[in-house]
Order: C-alpha cells, then sequence, then structure tokens
C-alpha cells in the first residue's frame, strides 16, 4: 500500500491510518488516486493495463473479519506438515490471530489468540497487534511466529515505552497447544523466529520500528530452557533469518553485509556479499544505507539462499556452501521485464525448488495489476503468469445491509471485462506441496488459492 511507514522512503506492509496520509504519500509519490474508488467496495478501471496479459484466476477466501482491524497482514503465511496453510493477521490496538485454512474443506479457524495465550487484556498500543513474521514449521511440524507491536495513534499520549516487547510462540497442530516464550528485547517486536530443532534453538530477529534505522537483535533461543543468547545489533529492518545446510544462520547487516552464526564453532562472521563478482549497485537495494525490505528463501537443500530487494525488480541468489567470507551471489534478472516498477514483498521457495513470488507491476501503459511470478532454478528468465483475477466474486460481502460500502474493503477493483482483481500489493505467498500457490492481499485481508498451470 501507499500509507509511508519508513519516514518516507518505503510504503509500509498493510493499511494503516489511511486516509490522508494514503493522499500525502501518494502525493510524494507521483501518484494520483480517483477519489470514487475510496468511495466504493471496489473501483471500475478506465484503462484496462492488465489487457495486456491473461488473467490468473485465484478462489478467494476471506479471512474472517473479526480478526483484522483494517483488512491486513503480512509476511505470515507457510504450509504446515499437515498440508493446511497459516496464516497471521493484524489487529492494531487489540490483537493477532493464527488462522488456519483446510485446503480440503476450505474451512477456516482460529488457533491462535495471541493476546490470550500471554494472558493479557492490554489494548491500544499496548497489545500485541500483529503477527509480522514469517511462519516457519519445524521438523517437528510445529508452526513457529512470533507477535510484534502496531502503531502509536497519532495526537495520542502513547509512547513506544507502552508496548511491552514481541513474544516468540510455537503452535503445534498435533496437540492444538502453543508454547509462548518471554520477551526477548523488551520493548521490541518479534520479526523473525527460525528454528534449528536439530539443534534445540531458535534464531531471533527483533525490531524497535525506529527510523531512520532501527534496532534489530540477532538471537539465539534455547527451545528447552527459554534462555536467550544476544549475537548482535545488526540495525537492518526486517530481517528474514534462514539456517543453511550446515546449522549456520544468516541475517542481513546494515551496510549490506551479512551476518553468519555457527554454532558448531561458535563464531559469528561478518561476510561480503557480490553480485555476479561486484558489489551491490545502488539500483539493487541490497546495501542501503538505512537498510532496505529484502525477503529471502532457501532451496529445499538449504545450499542456496534466494533473495529479492522489495523496490528491485531482481531476483538473486547466494551459494552457501562456502566456508570463507565472501558470499558470492548472482542476479537471474528482472522478476518483470517491462515493468517501469515493481514492489515484491511477498517470496518463497517451493518443496520442488522453484521460487514463487508476489509482484505489483506498473507499466509504462498505466496500471499497477499484482501479478505472480516464478523462476525455476537454471532457467534462463523468471516467468510472469500474468494478474490475479479472482474467479469468485462474490466471495465475500462488500456492502453492508443499508447498501454502504463496508469500511477496510476497497482493496479490489473491477476490470473493464468484468473481473475483480485485488490491487496494491501481495503480502504474503507460499507455495504447498501439491503445486498451490496462495497468496494475501489487502481490504479485505484475502488468502487467494491458485492453481498455476
Amino acid at each position: 500500500m501507499f500509507v509511508n511507514r519508513v519516514a518516507g522512503r518505503y510504503p509500509d506492509f498493510a493499511f494503516h491510518n489511511l486516509g490522508s496520509k494514503i493522499m500525502k504519500s501518494a502525493a510524494r509519490l507521483g501518484i494520483v488516486f480517483i477519489i470514487a474508488g475510496f468511495c466504493s467496495a471496489w473501483a471500475v478501471r478506465s484503462e484496462d493495463a492488465t489487457a495486456r496479459r491473461p488473467w490468473l484466476w485465484s478462489t478467494a477466501h476471506a479471512i474472517p473479519k473479526e480478526l483484522t482491524s483494517e483488512g491486513s497482514g503480512y509476511f505470515s503465511i507457510i504450509e504446515g506438515k499437515d498440508g493446511k496453510i497459516y496464516v497471521g493477521t493484524a489487529k492494531y490496538g487489540s490483537n493477532a490471530y493464527l488462522v488456519e485454512f483446510d485446503p480440503k474443506t476450505k474451512g477456516m479457524k482460529t488457533v491462535v489468540d495471541c493476546m490470550k495465550e500471554i494472558g493479557s487484556t492490554a489494548s491500544g498500543f499496548a497489545a500485541q497487534a500483529k503477527i509480522h513474521t514469517r511462519n516457519n514449521v519445524g521438523e517437528s511440524g510445529k508452526i513457529y511466529f512470533g507477535t510484534k507491536q502496531g502503531y502509536p495513534k497519532p495526537n495520542s499520549e502513547e509512547k513506544r515505552t507502552d508496548y511491552p516487547g514481541g513474544y516468540p510462540m510455537v503452535y503445534d497442530p498435533a496437540t492444538g497447544k502453543t508454547l509462548v516464550y518471554d520477551i526477548p528485547v523488551k520493548h521490541q517486536g518479534v520479526i523473525s523466529i527460525t528454528p534449528d530443532e536439530s539443534r534445540g534453538v531458535a534464531y531471533i530477529s527483533t525490531c524497535s520500528d525506529e527510523r531512520p534505522i532501527e534496532s534489530t537483535h540477532f538471537m539465539v533461543l534455547n527451545l528447552e530452557t527459554g534462555k536467550y543468547r544476544d549475537l548482535v545489533d545488526a540495525r537492518h529492518m526486517y530481517a528474514f533469518i534462514v539456517v543453511d545446510h550446515a546449522g549456520r544462520a544468516y541475517h542481513p547487516l546494515l551496510g549490506g553485509q551479512i551476518l553468519r552464526f555457527d554454532p558448531a564453532a561458535d563464531k559469528l562472521q561478518t561476510l561480503t556479499q557480490t553480485i555476479d563478482g561486484q558489489p551491490p549497485t545502488k539500483e539493487s537495494h541490497l546495501a542501503d544505507e538505512h537498510s532496505h525490505p529484502i525477503n529471502w528463501d532457501l532451496s529445499p537443500d538449504k545450499t542456496t539462499l534466494w533473495a529479492v530487494a522489495m523496490s528491485g525488480n531482481q531476483l538473486y541468489s547466494y551459494d552457501l556452501k562456502g566456508t570463507g567470507t565472501t558470499l558470492a551471489g548472482k542476479s537471474h534478472g528482472p522478476l518483470i521485464k517491462d515493468a517501469k516498477a515493481t514492489d515484491c514483498r511477498a517470496m518463497c521457495v517451493a518443496p520442488d525448488g522453484r521460487v514463487w513470488m508476489g509482484v505489483e507491476a506498473t507499466f509504462e501503459k498505466g496500471g499497477q495489476p499484482l501479478h505472480v511470478v516464478s523462476y525455476q532454478p537454471g532457467a534462463a528468465a523468471c516467468v510472469d503468469h500474468g494478474p490475479i483475477g479472482v474467479k469468485n466474486p462474490d466471495f465475500t460481502k462488500f456492502t453492508g445491509d443499508d447498501g454502504k460500502p463496508l469500511p477496510w474493503h476497497h482493496g479490489y477493483e473491477k476490470q473493464q471485462d468484468g473481473t475483480l482483481a485485488p490491487r496494491y500489493v501481495v503480502m504474503g505467498i507460499c507455495a504447498a506441496k501439491d503445486g498451490t500457490v496462495y497468496a494475501t492481499t489487502l481490504a479485505p485481508f484475502t488468502l487467494h488459492e491458485i492453481k498455476v498451470k
């Protein structure tokens, strides 16, 4: 979305306090909105830029609306070993929930009520307002995730210190029980949690939400004792921790370097990254002065790290088999070749090794349709599977009984051919073992079930 959450530099990862903030951010970005688009459940496009590609049809499923405050969620989506899809929600000032979607029955249910689990009734900025972490699955089948702060209300007495801190949580689908660990760093949320159950640990990244540079502690959690070890304050926003084939954990570092912790040697190293043998370019956003959201995920054998910078129209991979202090990366070309600009905050690697991305693309002739893109390792280029179109447009109500548009339901627009299409951004994506791709979009918070041919 266009709500400015990163000190005038990046769009945030969901809707919050839309209104005038959207218009101000849009003005800075040179974007003109048709006001009617925000006064109806969905707008009708006057220029159908998506006609350039066939629709990629999704079956849309509305996340239960009582589980969000503004129709939003974040990176939090994963397939469990039980074949079910687990999605985290955001309910600002109130709570966050983990939702289970059953692809067989198409049913959804809440499996974790975060505030209930920590035994708190706090509200406002003191509440656990969202699950922002990518959900990760341990070898045990348990789902690892963490809670994060929302935003202080404008012109209120709320302070950053009102937020106690985020909690790492582990949900066990086999028992239906959730284990809650203590707050890693006071007043900071949890932005990443990645388990290594074979070694009895999970790696944590925290987030203070300060701008332009925030505090992000790279930590080791002992899963048995609940004790934390603080390795370093990496000061890099929106980290995605990964653990490679040798059990080494990686975390981005402010300035473009990459941290690697080797538990066998009990050693933290700072790696210098290269792309095609050269330092990262300014256009890559891999080494921005104040950091940049960079999505990471591993190949199934955990020897290759895949990466996409949110505002960079390029896919990268890194070879993790080395032991030196240089992490060699390679560019695999643009996500969408003819796009003027892209926004990719949703990337995952499927069980078969294919890389999947949800991309907002801007084209020369206008329009910002949401596309699904994939890359097969070894291929010459990424494949754009086209813009998402909803094949069941009656999947949810967009107007109330009084005929008026429901609040936070403006995330769809009707195209000239009558197709209902989601807009703004793809927030999260995961690829299931059966080949189905699942993606989330906003307002209302929606899970898209996509069969890519």
